[in-house]
């Protein structure tokens, strides 16, 4: 019989990884994706949307006609049970498989901080709705100008996209002239600017010191908060940062559907090999946000690890390769551990920005730069209409 592989999730790792998947093993496997999203975003021009500088049109594509070309099956809806002794998931239905990739990517995890979440004073951009949402609230802070606090929770790992809107935000009130109207103040779990959650680069701490002091931008670091009001952002010690507007990133966590498996951690993530599949079943595999990486240092404010974007699909790409030496009788071989996966990223400051490499994700490295200049605004630009190109055609195997 044809083996069967079910791919969980329609994101970065969960197409890579059954575009990969089908490519591979040139129909010598059935691939069927359950997903709750028929939408593929590309979450890193999020941060452009609170601005009008895009529309959900021009970041996102349906993913069904893409599998459906390169003959994958496409089930739109959310898995609501995986049963890992009968090797089967319920969805809008039953499917079994012989090979499961958990790509089922996070939900923020509002209950860190009161004030989070819908129906609260604090806005964020981790989701599509959630940047349309917050470009009203950027359009009312135009019109009424007042404070903006930019925050990176207790617990956070997608610091980027902080920083990508802190920038943004600053390059777009000193644009409409309201700079002096709209004091900005960043607040960080971080223990120091530029710790992204991999532990840092060098001189990255002064250099976005500098551009900061540049823009006027206060800095808050190594703090939590303990509530977001709508006036204001309440620190850990009491003190208050008045605020009429606060965007925020909070933590994330995995789905609810893993961690009822028994396959997760207590948030969600799937302890993984370095061949990702999990440490107790060989025929199951966590790829990107899903996968549990565990960082080598405490801080005094716990973080999260970044595990967006590039690494994701890093991870699905091993998988795929290791599902499809399965299939062909051979023992999964191929292995990259997450900490080794290189860094590379591209951050947007509007007309500016920097890009981001170090040899690993995680230390010790041995190479690690950020490279400030407009051109990593270009990059990040051609970069936004390449990946989407790409994927949308299933051309994974391209960088």
């Amino acid at each position: 019989m044809t083996p069967k592989v079910l791919v969980l999730g329609s994101s970065f790792a969960g197409l890579t990884a059954a575009l990969a998947l089908k490519r591979d093993l040139e129909g010598a496997a059935d691939v069927t994706v359950i997903s709750p999203g028929d939408q593929f975003v590309f979450n890193p021009s999020l941060i452009w949307l609170p601005f009008g500088k895009r529309t959900a049109r021009d970041i996102t594509f349906p993913v069904a006609p893409t599998l459906e070309r390169h003959d994958i099956a496409f089930v739109h809806a959310a898995a609501t049970r995986i049963d890992t002794a009968s090797q089967t998931v319920e969805a809008d239905g039953s499917y079994d498989y012989d090979y499961l990739v958990i790509a089922t990517g996070y939900r923020n995890d509002f209950t860190v901080v009161p004030g989070l979440g819908p129906g609260g004073p604090a806005h964020t951009i981790t989701s599509l709705r959630d940047a349309i949402d917050t470009a009203g609230a950027w359009t009312q802070l135009v019109n009424d100008p007042g404070p903006l606090v930019v925050v990176a929770t207790q617990g956070a790992s997608c610091f980027g996209a902080a920083y990508e809107f802190l920038f943004n935000a600053s390059y777009q009130v000193r644009k409409a002239r309201l700079r002096r109207h709209v004091p900005i103040t960043f607040v960080t779990a971080e223990p120091f600017l530029g710790h992204f959650g991999i532990g840092g680069l060098p001189h990255g701490e002064a250099m976005l010191g500098l551009f900061l002091k540049k823009e006027g931008i206060r800095a808050i670091v190594n703090t939590s908060i303990s509530a977001v009001k709508d006036d204001g952002v309440v620190l850990a010690d009491g003190t208050v940062v008045p605020s009429h507007l606060t965007m925020a990133i909070p933590p994330f966590v995995g789905q609810e559907v893993v961690r009822e498996s028994g396959l997760s951690d207590a948030r969600g993530y799937v302890p993984v090999r370095p061949t990702y599949q999990s440490q107790d079943l060989d025929n199951v595999y966590a790829v990107g946000i899903a996968a549990a990486v565990s960082a080598p240092w405490h801080t005094p404010n716990p973080l999260g690890v970044p595990k967006t974007g590039f690494p994701s699909e890093t991870m699905a790409h091993v998988a795929a390769t290791n599902i499809a030496s399965q299939i062909r009788g051979r023992a999964p071989s191929e292995e990259k551990p997450f900490a080794d996966i290189p860094a590379v990223c591209v951050m947007d400051a509007g007309n500016n920005g920097v890009i981001i490499l170090a040899d690993k994700m995680l230390p010790p490295r041995q190479h690690g730069v950020l490279i400030p200049g407009p051109q990593a605004h270009l990059m990040k630009l051609g970069f936004e209409k390449y990946f989407l190109w790409k994927m949308e055609n299933g051309h994974v195997g391209l960088p």
